[in-house]
Parts: C-alpha cells; structure tokens; sequence
C-alpha cells in the first residue's frame, strides 16, 4: 500500500467514526442530524483537504490567514465542480481581513466592532474586485470566563456588538462561537452560551447558528444546541510535529 492510500484509509476511517459519534449524540439529545462536522484542517496540508473532500465534505475551518489563503487557491481548481466552503476559526487580526474575504464563506471568531468595520470594507471591496458575490456569514465568538487572552467579546458586550454586525450590509450576523473556559464543565459552559444564544435570538432571530463543540466535547455542545462542531484531531489525528510557521492563534478551535 501506497503512503497516500494508507493516509485515505486512515482519514476515511477517522471519518466515520467521527460521524457515527455525532449521528449518536443527536439522537442521543433527541436531534435529527441537524448539526453540521467542521473538519478543523489547520496544520495538515492540502492533500488531506482534497481526501476529505473526496470522501463527501464540503466545508472546513482553517484558523491561520496564510496557510488557508494559500490552501483554497491550491484547491481552487479541485473543487471547481461543487465548490467548497472555508471557514475561518481562528483568532483574526484586522490587517488580514482583506485576504480572508476573498475566499471565507464565514468567521467563526469576530470579537470587535473595529475587526467588523475591516471585514466590512474587505468584503465591499472584494466585491467591487469580483472575488465574491455573497456577504460574509459572521459568528461572534463569545468569552464565557471574561479571559478575552483566549479570544471572544465580554458578555456585556455581546448585544452591543451583535448589533454592529447586523447594522454592516456586506456582512450577515448567523450567530455565536464559544470554547469553553479552560478546566470547565462542558455541560455546566454550553448551557450558559445557550442562555447567551437564546438571548441574542430575541434581537437577531437569524442568527441561528451556534458553534460549539470540538474533539473532546461535542456530546455535550449537541446536547446544549450547538449547529457545527469543529473537528479536528480525531478526524486528521495529532497535529504534525513540524508545522507551518504560527500567528497568533490564542485559542483551541478542534
């Protein structure tokens, strides 16, 4: 066996347990598969992407704007046919926005009107340069323990800024991301972002989505609501020793 048919054999595998595990736990919280698997595809390099997407996935969440800029123009021909869906997970500084608008279907991380205001303009202008022709889906990513060092708005803050990003025309609010605070009970931290995400609702009944849920926890964010679970490890396995060189990223998304 080929080293690239070993790797389909192993993701393929990973895969499906995955699915198996998260079609139990709908059924388990009395769901009906209504929650999408974000395979989380940072750090693994453009050929585990194109297994993936062999193997029936659309949609994949990178958190660093070099390697996924670089990863969707790679794979910009491969999905030609029935294009694919980024997402962008991960801590995001304003002077990246312009990259990211070009090729993000959502953020899953907005945690500031300025980084609004520059998703904004990016998306206007990528726009006006025929690099898209959707707003962009904007998740704001919620502090639950009030360490914004980890990323995420304060909840104080939360409805003033779901405003802003409902008020940016070239922006759509879909709703919340959260991870829960380091050492915290899953169950006791996702049902404090469903109270969050119900309170947003009654301002922003569009702003369905819930992001919530990776490896270790997507039992319980299922249980608490979550649409999309952000999958990584246990789909594409440990992180390579020798990565890609990082930017900030102050936050586990996988």
């Amino acid at each position: 066996m080929t080293p690239e048919a070993g790797r389909v054999q192993e993701i393929e595998a990973a895969l499906t347990a995955v699915r198996e595990r998260l079609h139990a736990a709908c059924e388990a919280a009395g769901r009906h598969d209504d929650v999408m698997l974000l395979p989380v595809t940072k750090f693994f390099p453009a050929s585990d992407v194109e297994i993936l997407y062999r193997l029936g996935c659309r949609e994949f969440g990178e958190s660093r704007e070099q390697e996924a800029t670089a990863k969707a123009a790679e794979l910009h021909e491969t999905f030609a046919d029935a294009p694919a869906k980024w997402h962008m997970i991960g801590h995001l500084q304003r002077n990246k926005a312009r990259a990211v608008a070009r090729w993000a279907h959502s953020i899953h991380s907005v945690d500031s009107d300025r980084l609004v205001d520059a998703l904004q303009k990016a998306v206007r202008r990528a726009h006006d340069d025929g690099d898209r022709t959707t707003p962009l889906n904007v998740l704001i990513q919620v502090s639950l323990d009030g360490d914004v060092h980890r990323g995420g708005v304060e909840r104080a803050d939360l409805a003033a800024l779901a405003d802003h990003v409902a008020s940016r025309h070239d922006l759509s609010f879909a709703g919340l991301m959260a991870v829960p605070p380091l050492g915290a009970d899953p169950d006791a931290a996702f049902a404090d972002l469903a109270q969050l995400h119900r309170d947003i609702l009654a301002d922003h009944p569009g702003a369905t989505q819930l992001s919530a849920g990776m490896t270790s926890d997507l039992e319980s964010a299922v249980r608490h609501g979550s649409t999309c679970v952000r999958v990584g490890t246990a789909i594409l396995g440990s992180r390579p020793i020798a990565s890609p060189v990082q930017t900030t990223d102050h936050s586990s998304h996988n």
